[in-house]
């Protein structure tokens, strides 16, 4: 393989870029050497991120949607930047934000939409000169923190070191999948670059063939002594028993996924899940999305040009293709032909004794250690298989979900929970330009079924039809967020009011004197109570611990919109759409909440100095809720209010009876909820009232709950 490739290098107008680098240890013997091992590490990473976006020749093309269902360049020229910022801030290791405006727009990308939901919001974007100049100062603010943080090896989750590696990894996510978007411009805004040349060679594809891949035990997870930087759903361990198995020599090449193309695969629904035929009809897809037909001929689109399909290259498509390319394959041979597990996959993996850090070649088109596109399927062999890692990621048939001991991390608690819903599917091995965490053999990374990256596949051949996929540990389902979304958004039944716009008025009216400082709208759901809270609020607090719920209230105040379809009977359907406008909501209200992902027994320490904490229908979902009444006054500030809601409909699936507050017999007498929240809470707090409100769940068009809650209202004593 041309050596010079590894010698790429480039000049920008402040330091030198290099495009190959080793992510770092954590441990070590010098504490100085290790400080200037990440310096280097982050500014390498934040000149070649900006590197991507110099084939860009027209400021235009920062402002255009080549994928509608994520958001134009311009707001991941700056992400990368505000991540940084953003999560010193959060972890109180600088005290200022250096822009609070573009913080909160670059914060959060809308990347996990169907792609039937096409985002079509308009955002006040700023210049790319505006961003380049954030990206600048960015990078100031950064080397003085790295600089002058504190510093003990090894470096370990709880130090600045590891929120620096945090925001370098990150970056390097989104090194890739900007790469993606710009592969989607169109070449009128883009111009070759050194930096950034592909590979020249192309031939016909060798023939694919199956090999024997013994069995065995596989352990899943890093542990939690793992000597590199880790993402939270790497950690914890899963010890799986992988039968034998055959996988194909080489990854799915553009030549043999032709064949498919040819014989009308993508025109023969039965070849497709039923997801897959659903998005097929949607797209009318007829070939790969990077694949282009002219006059009979085929080309594909690679970064920055268009060549004539390589056919001895690795296809590049989603899930649902691959998946009905399985499906097809194996009415061709008669055989249980399928994409491999993520366990299957590390069975292959393991053939290779290195990781990133320690290899003097990477044993595969990774890292940018080659080439910056794909290359041919038979260059790079382990055991007799091409491309165990590199070139493509390649799709596995397992959903992500934790191992057992998964632990969000406090300072990016949603970087993997809201893709445990089973509609995220594991792709491994990284590809071509996959660095830094992404090229380690531990990685874990996945995205929803329809979407694109620099992903393709090999598949195996198994010895049953059964899938060894275990389900997903989902937060809820989808049926329940649709429910609790017509709830908060939708309309209203039987004369009653919309529950939490009636909660929020009730208790404001209640309590006139209120400090309008900042409120917690804890157990918040999808959020309508936190848009009402902020119409009087300076800041609110939004916090849930279902990470699925949140999502759609961030997404309505990021977007400014909300759709969702609702059951009317059997598998029939209404569409509903809403938006901030409808709702009344201001731009000015909607920027005073903070959604968060957090559990109500373990909030992190900044969320305190409340003036007002809102508790809708929670206390009788919590396993513990005396022990969360007992610590809730420590958030408050004094002379503060506390208000509960709940219909105490007690349940055993929540709390264990021991805990319950009420509802029981005591001394063989009646014990209400009220009587336990007096006992719990009169210590600290001044009952001031308890009052109903009514309130209505739509399940079908023709099936509702209509219960009634009972509100409380709490003073806490000077």
């Amino acid at each position: 393989m041309p050596g010079s490739f590894k010698e790429i290098k480039y000049k920008m107008k402040e330091n030198m870029i290099v495009r190959v680098s080793k992510t770092p240890l954590l441990n070590g013997d010098a504490v100085d050497a290790k400080r200037e091992e990440l310096r280097q590490y982050f500014h390498q990473t934040y000149s070649l991120y900006e590197a991507l976006f110099e084939p860009i020749t027209s400021d235009e093309a920062y402002f255009i949607r080549p994928e509608p269902l994520r958001h134009p360049l311009i707001f991941y020229f700056g992400h990368t930047a505000t991540f940084f910022v953003n999560k010193l801030v959060l972890g109180k290791y600088i005290d200022e934000r250096l822009n609070r405006s573009l913080e909160s727009m670059f914060a959060i990308g809308v990347d996990e939409m169907s792609w039937d939901d096409l985002n079509q919001a308009n955002y006040d974007w700023p210049s790319v000169q505006t961003t380049r100049a954030y990206r600048h100062k960015v990078r100031g603010i950064v080397d003085e923190v790295i600089s002058s943080m504190p510093l003990t090896l090894p470096i370990t989750q709880d130090q600045p070191a590891w929120v620096i590696l945090m925001g370098i990894e990150h970056e390097r996510i989104h090194l890739e999948t900007s790469s993606v978007i710009i592969r989607m411009l169109s070449l009128d805004y883009l111009k070759p670059h050194p930096l950034w040349e592909p590979c020249r060679i192309s031939a016909a594809a060798p023939k694919n063939t199956l090999l024997p891949v013994a069995g065995g035990c596989v352990t899943l997870g890093r542990g939690d002594n793992a000597d590199t930087y880790g993402w939270d759903n790497e950690y914890g361990s899963k010890t799986v028993e992988v039968d034998s198995f055959h996988a194909s020599q080489y990854l799915v090449s553009n030549e043999e996924f032709l064949a498919f193309v040819e014989a009308g695969g993508y025109q023969q629904l039965r070849l497709w899940s039923e997801e897959g035929a659903s998005w097929l009809n949607y797209t009318k897809a007829s070939i790969p999305h990077f694949w282009v037909k002219r006059n009979g001929k085929y080309f594909q689109r690679n970064l920055l040009d268009e060549i004539e399909l390589p056919l001895n290259w690795p296809v590049e498509v989603n899930y649902l293709e691959a998946n009905a390319f399985c499906h097809w394959k194996a009415e061709q041979t008669g055989r249980f032909i399928r994409l491999p597990t993520e366990a299957e996959w590390m069975q292959l993996r393991n053939m290779i004794d290195t990781d990133q850090p320690y290899w003097d070649e990477a044993p595969g088109n990774l890292n940018l250690e080659y080439f910056a596109s794909s290359c041919p399927v038979d260059h790079f062999e382990t055991n007799g298989f091409y491309d165990i890692t590199g070139n493509v990621w390649q799709w596995t048939e397992s959903p992500i979900d934790g191992y057992p001991g998964f632990e969000v991390h406090p300072l990016y608690d949603d970087f993997s929970a809201p893709t445990f819903d089973g509609k995220h599917n594991i792709f491994t091995g990284g590809s071509w330009i996959s660095t830094g965490n992404e090229a380690l053999k531990f990685s874990r990374y996945a995205f929803r079924r329809h979407f694109f990256q620099h992903a393709g596949f090999r598949y195996i051949e198994a010895t049953t039809k059964e899938v060894p996929v275990e389900p997903v540990n989902t937060y809820e389902t989808d049926d329940l967020v649709v429910q609790y979304l017509e709830f908060h958004y939708g309309d209203s039944y039987f004369g009653v009011a919309n529950y939490p716009v009636a909660c929020i008025e009730t208790l404001l009216a209640k309590l006139p004197a209120i400090n309008t400082d900042k409120a917690l709208d804890l157990g918040c759901s999808v959020g309508r109570a936190s848009f009402e809270l902020a119409k009087t609020f300076s800041h609110v607090d939004a916090i849930d611990f279902s990470a699925r719920f949140i999502q759609h209230g961030h997404q309505l105040q990021e977007t400014g919109q909300s759709r969702f379809s609702i059951p009317t009977e059997g598998e029939l359907v209404a569409f509903k759409e809403t938006s901030l406008e409808q709702l009344g909501y201001t731009k000015e209200g909607k920027e005073r909440i903070h959604f968060a992902q957090g559990d109500a027994h373990n909030l992190k320490p900044q969320f305190s100095g409340y003036d007002l904490i809102f508790c809708g229908n929670l206390i009788d979902r919590l396993h513990d809720p005396k022990r969360f009444l007992n610590e809730v006054h420590s958030r408050m500030n004094s002379g503060s209010y506390l208000v509960l809601t709940s219909p105490y409909t007690w349940l055993e699936d929540y709390t264990d009876k021991s805990n319950w507050l009420g509802g029981v017999k005591v001394n063989g007498e009646n014990f209400s909820t009220l009587d336990g929240l007096k006992e719990t809470l009169s210590q600290r707090f001044e009952f001031i009232e308890a009052l109903d409100v009514p309130f209505v769940i739509r399940e079908t068009a023709r099936k509702f709950q209509h219960s009634v809650a009972q509100m409380s209202l709490w003073k806490l004593k000077d």
